[in-house]
């Protein structure tokens, strides 16, 4: 995924639910981007100070936006 597509997914991540990541894990996350979605879900749910596995519904709730960013990459 291009730094493009991640700054876009971050982005209506922050805006759509909440999740506004830190500076210094925004840029992790453009400059090496896990290459599945479920690892990127856990990456951006983990910097935002939570355990994935406490919090489901959130975490659905971010797979979903991931998903959508994923098949647009293709």
């Amino acid at each position: 995924m291009s730094a493009t597509c991640v700054d876009r997914l971050l982005s209506e991540l922050c805006v759509d639910l909440g999740f506004c990541l830190p500076p210094d894990d925004w840029t992790r996350l453009l400059d090496s981007p896990p290459s599945t979605i479920d690892g990127f879900t856990d990456e951006v749910v983990l910097a935002e100070g939570m355990d994935p596995l406490v919090y489901p519904k959130l975490r659905r709730q971010v797979r979903e936006v991931v998903a959508k960013h994923f098949s647009l990459s293709l």
